[in-house]
């Protein structure tokens, strides 16, 4: 089979399985699972099989496989879809089938010996079974079975629509993958729909990346208006085409094509991979079940908006060259990604939900991503785009297995604890081993242990493109972000795994099935190894080893050649400082945290500033004071009391009573005495005309035959004097 029918049939797998479950398979749980399995199974073959064959092809790079289709008529030209294999697309395909196929695995045991998919996702509803009274009938509460079905069947539509996002050759495409799964992120992050929380995380996420989609399709129209496209290789291969995005101004702003279509676009970004000001939604999407919260961290969601920035990156740098000026959309998106890198790091240090602690770490992970992105480090955020999915992915499973570990503890001792507060956990090392030794893995990766992970690789590459660019700023702030992303790191691997027990609920945790455990254990081999494709030739000793075949292998896409500098040991000193250093002072501040009950030692140490950190610098109480409280008060007193209720209303009450009163004149002075009236008066004077008649109707012979007697000697008569006055 050719690479292009590949290209075409990747996604379709998940798309099948979504349907078959929902409409067929969706009574059985072992149905739904296999189905759904069998279909990420299947994308990951052809995806792998993609792969091979892309990374045999020396010219990828200029040369991408593409295919395409007629889709929509525009008069006498087509709006067309299709897709493409590049080193991009390659590179995507790789982390995504691997992470997506691992999810699924998981989720079977998850939902079979983790949080179980049943009365327990209904907390305020009524049990399966119980009768309940509704309409004034008594009946029993229906198996809510098919809630384990309908998990898999989103989750199934959530890979297709990543996959579909990848392969896409066009805006347009990507675009309606894009909107897909901002609908399967409303439903699965609100999944547990029993808990107000939940319902309210979902409708979060979905308004809040909304708003940044909106902007993104002004793009997209702006990007047509411009060239007639939205495909890929025709606008970045056509030199014309880039010159003139770069040099024509467009009626916004006085802004050229490029830059408007670069903000706009990556204002979409901001939205899906949670970028101040848009990142309120991501940590509250912790409310969906743990392999929700991977595949929304590691293998779609968030990954796509950095995906889509990196994808469209020649028309956010058009004209730039490096070492010259930055063009506008990579300021602002080296900008926006550095302050968010730091911004949530900071928040992170101070959360105890161990799954809202990597939730503010992906949102700092991807600022450096997009950070790298704006000074023109391509490379470099695509690597970390690939080891950031791994290592995330890893370490969600992993906190999923600690989750439910500690809830067999809870059920054990009948308490009622949180299960996902660290402060209620430690020494889970001993009793959960595979998880602890995973966890590890993946801890070491995101703060960038040294040389043996692959975090390490991919963040040097970014401080040393940073420091090469002369991007002081960005350069210091990222190093700072780095060390606080090690010390809480540092912070939950403590507090989690060693020590003792802090409470009876970690005593009696569990380790999970392997179901769960090996997925974790491919994971945390991709977590450590992943980095070394990318290990830079330029790098002292190990670099002389190195193939560099990642660099060589995406770079080959770039316009402009890429010229490898000595590798500075001023990035290289700091990388590891920050690292080594974060997780030591991580380990040192908690390592004598004994007891749930213990004031948090970095509390002890920075008082206020710890709840201000602790409650996410209030800036979802901004928001809520300052967007959401006046759009209520709006909706409420002028759009409702006012516009609705007196104007609308009001005019929709007048209409009405003209229309009554305009009823009763036409009824009073027009129905009835005309209509009425006349009618009546017909009625009246047929029937009179008849009573008068009837007075001649007597019933005798004689006397009817003397009238026809007197009638024809009238009518003689007449008829004589006109025949004699002719």
């Amino acid at each position: 089979m050719s690479i292009n029918s590949l290209l075409w049939l990747i996604p379709v797998p998940p798309l099948v399985g979504f349907i078959l479950i929902a409409l067929i398979a969706y009574r059985s749980n072992r149905a739904s699972h296999s189905i759904a399995l069998l279909g990420a199974g299947l994308s990951f073959l052809a995806s792998m099989a993609v792969v091979i064959k892309a990374v045999a092809t020396h010219d990828l790079g200029s040369d991408p496989f593409t295919s395409s289709i007629n889709w929509l008529p525009t008069g006498a030209t087509w709006l067309r879809i299709g897709v493409l294999a590049d080193p991009l697309t390659t590179v995507m395909l790789f982390f995504v089938a691997i992470t997506i196929l691992m999810i699924f695995i998981y989720s079977i045991g998850y939902h079979n010996y983790g949080q179980p998919v049943g009365k327990h996702d209904r907390p305020g509803l009524p049990p399966e079974g119980a009768e309940v009274t509704e309409h004034g009938k008594v009946h029993k509460v229906p198996s809510i079975e098919p809630m384990y079905a309908k998990f898999f069947a989103l989750l199934s539509l959530f890979a297709f629509a990543m996959y579909l996002l990848v392969v896409s050759d066009s805006l347009l495409m990507l675009y309606i993958g894009w909107e897909i799964m901002g609908f399967c992120s409303y439903f699965l992050i609100g999944f547990w729909y029993g808990k107000e929380s939940a319902r309210k995380a979902g409708i979060k996420a979905f308004i809040t990346t909304r708003i940044g989609d909106v902007f993104m399709l002004l793009g997209m129209v702006a990007l047509y208006s411009a060239t007639g496209t939205l495909n890929f290789h025709d606008i970045f291969s056509n030199h014309e085409t880039m010159e003139m995005l770069a040099g024509t101004v467009s009626p916004v702003f006085g802004w050229n094509w490029s830059t408007l279509i670069g903000i706009l676009l990556f204002c979409g970004t901001i939205g899906k991979s949670a970028q101040f000001p848009l990142h309120v939604w991501l940590p509250d999407a912790m409310e969906g079940p743990t392999p929700v919260s991977a595949m929304i961290h590691a293998a779609t969601m968030v990954s796509a908006g950095v995906y889509m920035s990196i994808r469209v990156f020649p028309i956010m740098s058009a004209g730039w060259e490096p070492g010259g000026a930055l063009t506008t959309p990579m300021v602002v998106m080296a900008a926006i990604g550095t302050f968010t890198a730091l911004f949530t790091s900071t928040i992170a240090l101070a959360q105890n939900d161990i799954k809202r602690v990597l939730a503010y770490s992906t949102i700092s992970q991807l600022g450096y991503m997009l950070a790298a992105l704006g000074i023109g480090a391509y490379v470099a955020a695509v690597f970390h785009l690939m080891t950031h999915a791994f290592f995330k992915a890893l370490l969600f499973l992993a906190s999923g297995s600690v989750i439910h570990g500690m809830e067999h503890g809870v059920l054990h001792t009948g308490k009622h604890i949180d299960p996902q507060d660290m402060r209620n956990m430690g020494g889970l090392r001993k009793k959960m081993p595979a998880t602890f030794w995973t966890f590890l893995a993946g801890g070491l990766a995101l703060s960038g242990f040294p040389i043996i992970t692959a975090g390490f690789w991919s963040k040097d590459e970014i401080l040393s493109g940073a420091f090469a660019s002369h991007q002081v700023l960005i350069f210091v702030v990222l190093a700072v972000s780095a060390l606080f992303t090690a010390f809480y790191t540092a912070r939950q691997l403590t507090l989690v795994f060693l020590g003792n027990p802090r409470t009876t609920a970690a005593e009696h945790a569990s380790e999970s099935k392997k179901v769960m455990t090996l997925p974790l254990v491919v994971l945390s081999i991709f977590a450590i190894a992943i980095g070394w494709v990318g290990i830079p030739k330029a790098f002292p000793v190990l670099g002389k080893l190195s193939p560099a075949w990642f660099q060589d292998f995406v770079g080959s896409m770039l316009a402009y050649e890429v010229h490898e500098e000595a590798h500075s040991y001023i990035p290289l000193l700091v990388s590891i400082l920050v690292s080594l250093g974060g997780l030591l002072l991580g380990w040192l501040v908690y390592r004598k945290y004994n007891t749930a009950e213990e004031r948090d030692p970095l509390h002890k140490s920075l008082g206020g500033v710890f709840t201000f950190l602790q409650n996410k610098y209030k800036v979802d109480e901004l928001y809520q004071k300052v967007f959401i409280d006046p759009s209520l008060w709006i909706a409420d007193k002028v759009v409702y009391q006012f516009l609705d209720l007196k104007i609308i209303d009001g005019f929709l009450h007048g209409v009405a009573a003209i229309s009554v009163w305009l009823g009763n004149l036409l009824r009073y002075k027009f129905d009835v005495p005309v209509v009425n009236g006349g009618g009546d008066g017909l009625a009246k004077t047929t029937r009179g005309t008849g009573w008068l008649l009837h007075k001649q109707q007597t019933g005798k012979v004689q006397q009817y035959l003397t009238i026809s007697i007197g009638i024809t000697v009238i009518a003689g008569l007449i008829i004589l004097m006109l025949v004699i006055s002719v």
